[in-house]
């Protein structure tokens, strides 16, 4: 019987060949209206110079369009370590970085690029919890559950869910 070939837009086969049962789709929690509103207000306020405790419009190559696309990002550093912590799970800017590996920090005038590494699970719960302690009062809703206050196995539990990447400043 002749294969079939699948072309290179097709969607991924999204079924566990040894169970025959779908894979459950990566975390995502898509904001409301109200947070969608907020964050371009956010942005625009970074792009005019304006940092509300750290916040940058970050800009990143879109994976299938290729032009930059916008969106504000709460930088966080972490013993000396910069990182970006998706708190909404697998979005659109966390797969287009997985591709572009880097971006553009905005905070007026300043630009700064920068490299991207996803860090793997293991090293991500003392970066959460850094991460939940100052952006917690934002965030928490996205951790379902899980706090600053939450024990190391239950971030580890959590961080599957929330991509970071470590971020090095090259301009």
């Amino acid at each position: 019987m002749p294969q079939t070939q699948h072309s290179p837009k097709q969607a991924p086969n999204t079924r566990d060949r040894a169970q025959n049962t779908p894979k459950p789709a990566p975390y995502y929690l898509r904001g409301s209206a109200l947070n969608v509103r907020f964050n371009r207000f956010v942005g625009w306020l970074a792009r005019h110079g304006v940092s509300l405790l750290g916040t940058a419009e970050m800009s990143v190559r879109g994976r299938k369009s290729g032009t930059m696309q916008r969106v504000p990002v709460n930088q966080h550093v972490h013993e000396g370590t910069r990182y970006l912590v998706s708190a909404r799970g697998h979005s659109q800017w966390v797969r287009n970085m997985r591709a572009a590996g880097g971006g553009e920090l905005r905070v007026g005038r300043k630009v700064r690029t920068f490299t991207a590494t996803e860090i793997p699970d293991t090293e991500k719960p003392a970066v959460l919890r850094a991460y939940l302690v100052k952006w917690g009062w934002e965030v928490d809703q996205y951790f379902q559950g899980v706090t600053a206050a939450s024990s190391d196995e239950e971030l580890l539990a959590a961080a599957p869910d929330h991509p970071v990447f470590r971020i090095t400043l090259t301009g």
